[in-house]
């Protein structure tokens, strides 16, 4: 009793029937988690072919020692008990009393283990040892296999040097005052000598191993590799049909974006490429995407993720932003797309036009939570690493394996399009030129050269929805390359196919595709005019903003106030209404306040003024608009007071508010709404002085009856 003053101790309540500890209260918890690892990695999963025979020897031990471990723990039990330990379940806790019988016992025999000192202390190394086997079994599971195969002698190192240490702490186990049974001594020493007489690996994985850098060398030097060849490869790597392939990219592409082996980075960014290859030429048969006239199931069947919210494309490329950046006239885009507008030598805002004070770039952390919390709702992959995406783009960019893989991949598909003579075969090639060219200005310029264009046109007019949806966004995404843009505006029936998705695509989402398309086209200049003076396009564009949900309206808006960027567009954009559809739109989309500050600015400062209620509408969005809604509103606004004078001004004083509307724009705004709020107050007043001096002769209009201190200063 004196050597555990703990258990004389009587409880506060005085309770014969508290538990009371004992001195090692964890040897029969220790006896549990060993079995029950023992026999987690006795039914182990193997991760890759390739690595059955090592994952087999992994189990049969794992089996031996929770055979072993089984025997362990019933012997424990029957070991001499320190004094103060009784077997009366009550000691153990009262509310057991209340439970099943068959838990009770098992907390009771976990609770009355006890192991000798030396035997404790052996068989927790001998846990931490088989925790590293489950950590690096787990691990395995989760990568790639190409990376398994890839790093597999360092794997296989580390696994050999656990085996001899688990071979070292059974040979230590003080069997003798365990009291064991013989066969159970024989089943440890079994484990022992398994784990000792562990074999290299075999001679089949490192032929494979070799066999795969084989083939990156040989794309490297422009070898195309022969078909029998890469299957069988494939096949002994354990990808054997297009979900374990593009299961495989993904898992690759993640881990180059995590950094997750340098020293096999090269490798696995020419994987990533030949297995793209393989995946056109060896599983052709993709599954094909389902007509619907929704533009979230036609997503969902081809496998797609759902379209990102406009907020979240970069208006540069049109793709979701990794890494949103703020630029000084306050626009977002994404870090690699203006970098990339900056470094041709521009310096203006490319959304605004604006001059930029400035080309620094400030972080927008709060919009990159939105689009990783969307991302992760949606199962689009993210980039968690710490490199940019720019960052590995140029490391792809600089891996000649992958490039030609992808060019091999461009000239296969394009070659396939060219004697595809169904539909469905068509889709399931075009589906892939599209995932193909969604990404990298390489593979977009390898699928152009290719010949692409010319082929996806004629895809335009099909009557299956999957297949018009592939091949617009296709162009689409070739688009975005400048030497693409020109192969678009130069193929025959181009445009005008483009147009007829845009009036008689199948789904919304073709048609807002359609209307990106022309957007990205319009960002050249003399395709801007060309585009403009095609009555069909701006037709069809204002139809889309009249009919279209949101993220239509938005890219066909943001087509529109490109288009007007081009003075001698400027009246046909006003014949065909679009001043009337960017009225009614101003409210819902702050681009609509831009296209009008376009047009007033370049010749349709009538148009606007002569419309019902227009100005009214300005000042309302000048009040309630977001920042750059505002800015353009405020704009348009000073725009159509210098150009038509007095009626446009006297529209302008005539909205209740105005003068106040004006002085907070000065107070709160960004830097150019404030100026432009300015530049309107001047006018204002100007307009207010003349008032009244002609008001004493009766010829004056109706002067504002409040006018704010800031308006009143010279």
């Amino acid at each position: 009793m004196a050597g555990n003053p703990a258990a004389a101790a009587p409880s506060s309540s005085g309770s014969s029937s508290v538990f009371l500890p004992p001195p090692s209260p964890s040897d029969g918890e220790l006896l549990r988690s060993l079995h029950r690892l023992a026999r987690d990695l006795s039914a182990v999963d193997t991760p890759a072919p390739f690595l059955r025979a090592l994952f087999a020897s992994i189990s049969r031990r794992s089996k031996l020692l929770a055979a072993a471990l089984d025997d362990l723990r019933g012997a424990a039990e029957e070991l001499p008990q320190p004094a103060g330990w009784g077997t009366n379940i009550s000691m153990v806790s009262p509310s057991l009393q209340e439970g099943d019988r068959s838990t009770r016992q098992e907390i009771v025999s976990v609770a009355m283990a006890r192991l000798p000192r030396s035997a404790s202390l052996c068989l927790r190394e001998v846990l931490l040892v088989l925790q590293r086997f489950k950590a690096i079994v787990a691990d395995c599971s989760a990568r790639s296999r190409m990376r398994l195969l890839l790093e597999s002698d360092e794997m296989e190192a580390e696994l050999r040097e656990l085996n001899h240490d688990l071979a070292t702490l059974l040979d230590l186990l003080p069997v003798v005052e365990l009291g064991l049974a013989d066969d159970v001594l024989d089943v440890l020493a079994l484990a022992s000598r398994q784990c000792r007489r562990c074999s290299p690996a075999p001679e089949s994985e490192e032929t494979l191993k070799a066999s795969v850098l084989s083939l990156i060398q040989e794309i490297e030097r422009e070898i195309v590799p022969e078909r029998e060849r890469l299957e069988e490869i494939l096949v002994e790597v354990g990808i054997n049909d297009p979900a374990s392939c593009s299961e495989e990219i993904e898992s690759l592409e993640q881990e180059i974006g995590d950094r997750a082996s340098e020293k096999w980075t090269a490798s696995m960014i020419a994987l990533v490429g030949l297995l793209r290859y393989a995946k056109c030429v060896l599983f052709s048969a993709t599954p094909r995407p389902s007509d619907s006239n929704s533009k979230a199931d036609v997503e969902a069947e081809d496998g797609e993720p759902p379209a990102p919210p406009s907020d979240f494309r970069c208006p540069i490329s049109l793709d979701l932003m990794r890494d949103p950046v703020v630029v000084a006239s306050g626009q977002t885009y994404d870090r690699e797309s203006i970098d990339r507008w900056f470094s041709s030598g521009k310096s203006t805002c490319p959304k605004t036009g604006q001059v930029l004070a400035n080309l620094e770039l400030v972080s927008n952390k709060a919009l990159k939570n939105l689009i990783s919390k969307w991302c992760r709702e949606n199962g689009v992959a993210m980039e968690a690493c710490e490199a940019s995406k720019s960052e590995q783009a140029q490391a792809v960019a600089a891996n000649k394996a992958a490039l030609e893989a992808a060019r091999m991949t461009a000239s296969f598909l394009v070659k396939k399009l060219s004697i595809s003579f169904s539909p469905d075969a068509a889709n399931r090639v075009v589906h892939e030129i599209r995932l193909l060219s969604k990404s990298g200005s390489e593979n977009r310029a390898f699928v152009g050269e290719a010949g692409a264009v010319p082929l996806l046109v004629p895809l335009l007019y099909s009557d299956d929805a999957g297949l018009q949806l592939n091949a617009v966004t296709a162009l689409l995404n070739l688009s975005i390359l400048e030497a693409n843009k020109k192969r678009i505006m130069h193929a025959d029936g181009a445009v005008e196919a483009v147009a007829h998705i845009m009036s008689s695509g199948a789904t919304w989402r073709a048609k807002e595709n359609a209307a990106a398309a022309v957007l990205s086209l319009a960002s050249v200049h003399s395709y801007r005019r060309r585009l403009g003076r095609n009555q069909s396009v701006v037709e069809k564009l204002v139809h889309l903003v009249r009919t279209g949900p949101t993220s239509t309206k938005k890219d066909a808006l943001a087509a529109l106030l490109t288009l007007a960027g081009e003075r001698e567009n400027v009246g046909k954009l006003v014949d065909a209404g679009v001043a009337e559809v960017a009225l009614s739109a101003i409210s819902k989309e702050e681009t609509a306040a831009a296209v009008l500050a376009a047009l007033a600015k370049r010749g349709g400062a009538e148009a606007i003024v002569n419309i019902d209620g227009a100005v009214a509408r300005l000042v309302a969005e000048m009040r309630r608009g977001t920042d750059w809604a505002r800015e353009n509103a405020t704009a348009a606004l000073v725009l159509l007071c210098r150009r038509l004078g007095a009626p446009a001004v006297t529209q302008v004083m005539a909205v209740p508010g105005v003068e106040w509307a004006i002085w907070e724009l000065m107070s709160i705004g960004t830097e150019r709404a404030r100026r432009k709020a300015a530049s309107l107050g001047r006018i204002c007043r100007r307009w207010a002085a003349a008032s009244a001096a002609d008001g004493e002769r009766g010829g004056g209009c109706p002067v504002a009856t409040v006018v704010p201190p800031a308006m009143m200063a010279s």
